[in-house]
């Protein structure tokens, strides 16, 4: 079978570095949706009818089983594509599940009473798109109880980091956290909340001081991804290849990702 990645871009690809080391004979479909990044700025209808055309490219590819690697997506569109757009026999799953698990010491499916927790203020770093879905303080406020979220949209982090600013990025990470933390002194962790801000870990966690815990996704991902299969072995059935794939123009894309991961990757367009 062949897992489907859906990220805007780039920073997915953190996540498939995590998924590949945690379950290497599993094929692995990559496909960035390069023309149309970043999807942090857009309104949540353009985001919704664009990761609905990605998925179903994976589809095409083989898979049954797509993880949207991109936290706008997971955050504006999962909800609306779970509940009024997904074939009965596919499944699209999100990445930012495990990340609420972690924090609010419980199991996605567990419907039982919100309680305390540990960490009760929560610094969140995310695109602007996903910051304005208040999607991550929903679904803490549904499971725990007392949590203080404190939403820093990061603009421009993305395009500097897709664009290999070291400089920039690092500066903006900087503008961000300091902005951040004028309004919340005192966290006690921080969400990364976009699959490209893990390249970026040690700027964050720099910035924020050694007293606060950053919380990235890729292998929170991999290890909730590879505890699901377990549990739904049917969605290991279908056939398929592995590769990476993008909207944009194949060797730049190449280029670029090859400089993000930093070792060789060649896309193909569809």
């Amino acid at each position: 079978m062949t897992i489907g990645l859906f990220d805007s871009g780039l920073g997915g690809l953190t996540i498939y570095d995590s998924v590949a080391r945690r379950m290497p004979d599993v094929p692995i479909a990559y496909l960035g949706d390069n023309r149309n990044a970043p999807y942090g700025v857009r309104d949540a209808d353009d985001i919704f009818q664009l990761t609905c055309s990605g998925v179903e490219m994976l589809w095409r590819l083989g898979c049954r089983l797509v993880i949207l690697a991109c936290n706008t997506a997971s955050a504006v569109a999962l909800k609306r594509i779970q509940e009024t757009w997904l074939p009965a026999d596919k499944r699209v799953l999100g990445v930012f599940v495990p990340m609420i698990e972690v924090l609010t010491e419980r199991r996605w499916g567990d419907q039982s009473q919100p309680r305390e927790v540990d960490v009760k203020n929560v610094a969140l770093f995310a695109t602007p798109a996903t910051v304005a879905s208040r999607a991550f303080q929903r679904e803490l406020a549904f499971r725990a109880i007392g949590v203080d979220v404190e939403a820093q949209p990061c603009g421009g982090l993305v395009d500097a980091i897709e664009a290999n600013d070291d400089i920039l990025a690092e500066a903006l990470v900087r503008s961000h956290v300091e902005a951040l933390l004028r309004r919340m002194p005192n966290p006690e962790a921080a969400i990364l909340a976009c699959t490209h801000y893990p390249l970026f870990q040690r700027a964050f966690q720099d910035a924020l001081g050694p007293k606060v815990k950053c919380v990235s996704q890729a292998n929170l991902v991999a290890e909730s991804l590879a505890d699901y299969l377990e549990r739904h072995p049917n969605m290991l059935a279908t056939s398929g290849t592995g590769g990476f794939y993008t909207t944009a123009d194949a060797e730049s894309v190449s280029r670029k990702a090859t400089r993000f991961l930093g070792r060789k990757i060649e896309f193909e367009s569809v």
